[in-house]
């Protein structure tokens, strides 16, 4: 038996819509000499059915496609789809693929702060496999977990301590600034260096180490003094690297001389604080300025970026230390009450230069001044003209706070 089911016709549609064109130009015209207005009221009253409106198109062109295939396109987008032989044959895959798109698990976002160098521990730094192997990434506060977050400040608690939001306004900041040098920097780790990706290039002690200065954080900390000059502070630049004892007379035997010391670094930079503080009792703001060291478990390295003025910055983190390593701080919430004043003026200035505060066991020396804090500009991931860059912007922002702290 012949096949009698109803061909399809491909011109169906057009000769459709040239009928309906003719028609209503008939119609056009039929109403220029006839009196229509009853049929007209009657035909507004029918099209103000939306029942029979859907009705009439599902009839004249059938049960359209999955509603997932054609989510997004209006109605001439679904005709013309559902009108080509081709169109429609892709509708069911285009259906599946968004199904998956929808189910599929969100890309799980990176603790950073979870990964970052504690600056007690010194970690053994690879280079990356290609020169281009690292991951842009920007660290952000979380929600829940070890972070603690009240208006818009968010500490990332690493400490041991067992804190709630309320720690954040614990503290206070009693001390202002007067003549005289008001403002240390300094580097426990000077000999810590950026990638070289930039090409700016240097000579290697150690992996992502250099003991040229015009390369590791001590440029970076003479970025921020420099900064801090300029809006009239007077600074005390510490440019020892107190990580290589022997390039401050420490050590006599030339045969150590090119070697690090790390371990001890924090009780070398310890001595040096209290002999500026001795000599300049008016110095009452100690910034101990290091990089830090982000490797994720899979072995990635990390670049941390802040896109600021259409421009990429190393993003900054305060780092604030406790007792719960033992040392005698009690005082260490005053030492989170200037973080918390800092960061409250760099999240107001910048988009997302600065990293979530991080509360740690150790002490940093920081029971040696109210105003001490550690300063950690980007990774070794970042090169060095993104650190000078972070580096420049914190310490406009922060002038802005010292500026008020002036007695």
């Amino acid at each position: 038996m012949g096949d009698k089911r109803r061909r399809r016709d491909p011109l169906r549609p057009l000769r459709r819509g040239v009928g309906l064109g003719l028609a209503l130009a008939a119609a056009w015209g039929v109403s220029l000499t006839a009196d229509l207005s009853g049929a007209w009221s009657a035909l507004q009253r029918w099209a103000s059915d939306s029942q029979a409106v859907v009705a009439l198109m599902a009839g004249e062109l059938g049960q359209p496609p999955a509603e997932t295939a054609l989510a997004g396109l209006d109605g001439w987008g679904r005709l013309l789809v559902e009108q080509s032989a081709l169109l429609s044959a892709g509708t069911e895959a285009v259906a599946q693929r968004r199904q998956e798109e929808e189910t599929a698990p969100a890309e799980p976002i990176p603790d950073l702060d979870a990964e970052d160098n504690d600056d007690q521990t010194q970690v053994e730094l690879q280079p990356p496999a290609e020169p281009d192997d690292v991951v842009e990434t920007t660290s952000v506060g979380q929600e829940g977990g070890h972070y603690l977050s009240q208006d818009g400040v968010y500490l990332y608690n690493r400490s041991g301590k067992e804190l709630d939001p309320s720690v954040l306004s614990a503290g206070s900041v009693s001390f202002t600034l007067g003549e005289g040098p008001q403002i240390l920097i300094l580097h426990s780790h000077g000999s810590e260096a950026y990638s070289q990706n930039d090409g700016d290039l240097y000579q290697e002690s150690d992996s992502f180490r250099t003991t040229d200065c015009a390369h590791n954080v001590v440029r970076v900390g003479e970025e921020m003094a420099q900064v801090f000059r300029a809006h009239g502070f007077q600074v005390v630049h510490d440019t020892n690297l107190y990580d290589y004892p022997a390039y401050n007379g420490a050590f006599h035997d030339t045969n150590l001389y090119d070697y690090p010391a790390y371990n001890g670094a924090y009780d070398r930079s310890q001595a040096a604080v209290k002999d500026w503080l001795a000599k300049y009792p008016t110095i009452k703001i100690v910034l101990d300025v290091h990089r830090d060291a982000l490797v994720g478990t899979d072995g990635a390295i990390y670049k941390l970026i802040s896109q600021e003025n259409e421009k990429k910055a190393a993003q900054v983190m305060l780092v604030v230390g406790t007792d719960s390593g033992g040392a005698s701080h009690p005082g260490w919430a005053d030492n989170l009450a200037l973080a918390v004043r800092f960061q409250k003026e760099l999240i107001s200035d910048y988009v997302s230069l600065a990293r979530p505060i991080a509360l740690r066991s150790s002490s940093y020396n920081q029971e040696l001044s109210p105003g001490s804090l550690l300063v950690e500009v980007g990774g070794h991931g970042n090169t060095l003209t993104e650190a000078l860059d972070g580096a420049r912007l914190f310490a406009e922002s922060v002038s802005q706070v010292l500026s008020g702290m002036k007695g």
